[in-house]
């Protein structure tokens, strides 16, 4: 299988590049930066010190990548992943998405590729995360309103969104878990006087700092007692290796949206 990678030669990209010429029964298509990137031309090779080069150079065609891919690895920014997932969809490739913080209308442009493709899409890749989804919507299940849910989450001084993506994520879980709509209960900011907290409201907190990888906790606190519910990255080859099992899985895949659940088969079955 022909796996290429948008982004290249940021941190994910340079990690997702590593692993995927690491890795059996797939092999490194491309990859791409955007134009003005002082890397283009270069062989891809050089960004993770193979000891030859690969023959491969970086391009700002995305156009050429997708038609010489099976699947594409995006871990880029909303607008060029929108961009991305029409080209996907023009040139049946499948589509693999870490990025996050997308607009209504970007992620409609995304929904709509996935009706030609498969795409999966998911705040974070890693398969421990992913098992906190699945488990902190059983737990928001089994606790009800009891508990008040809290959402902790750490990442790098470098990241400029917050709450991060896969916070996010943990408490649309939550809110599923509880049958409600995130938007509906989500308390992002508390600043000043906010008085006592509103039962049912689903809280964020985000801390930023160092080189945290990404550490993210869900709190269930009740009178009496707290439960925990906390992953810690210590590696960006964890995202890197959940990406490579998504791109892997579509291969013969209907066209649809999937998510990470869908991949590790943790998504609840229809009776």
């Amino acid at each position: 299988m022909k796996i290429a990678v948008a982004g290249c030669a940021g941190r994910m990209g340079r990690m997702l590049v590593q692993e995927i010429l690491a890795a059996d029964t797939v092999t490194l298509a491309g990859g791409t930066e955007p134009q003005g990137s002082p890397f283009l031309g270069q062989d891809i090779g050089r960004l993770v010190g193979t000891t030859e080069p690969l023959g491969i150079a970086i391009t700002d065609d995305p156009s050429s990548l997708f038609s010489h891919a099976d699947a594409v690895i995006d871990f880029t920014t909303p607008d060029a992943t929108t961009v991305h997932a029409r080209l996907a969809a023009t040139h049946r490739t499948a589509l693999i998405v870490g990025t996050t913080g997308f607009s209504p209308t970007q992620q409609e442009a995304v929904s709509i590729a996935a009706k030609s493709i498969p795409i999966v899409m998911s705040p974070n890749m890693s398969i421990g995360t992913n098992l906190l989804f699945a488990l902190t919507e059983r737990v928001a299940a089994i606790l009800g309103l009891d508990y008040d849910i809290e959402i902790l989450e750490m990442h790098h001084r470098h990241k400029v969104d917050a709450p991060s993506g896969t916070a996010l994520g943990l408490g649309q879980a939550a809110a599923r878990g509880r049958r409600t709509a995130l938007d509906d209960v989500s308390q992002i900011t508390r600043n000043g006087h906010t008085g006592a907290r509103t039962p049912g409201t689903i809280g964020f907190a985000s801390l930023r700092g160092g080189d945290v990888i990404g550490e993210h906790s869900v709190i269930f606190a009740a009178d009496g007692e707290r439960v925990e519910l906390t992953h810690k990255a210590s590696s960006r080859q964890i995202f890197a290796r959940g990406a490579i099992r998504a791109a892997r899985w579509c291969n013969g895949r209907r066209p649809g949206l999937y998510s990470m659940q869908d991949v590790l088969g943790l998504t609840p079955r229809t009776p």
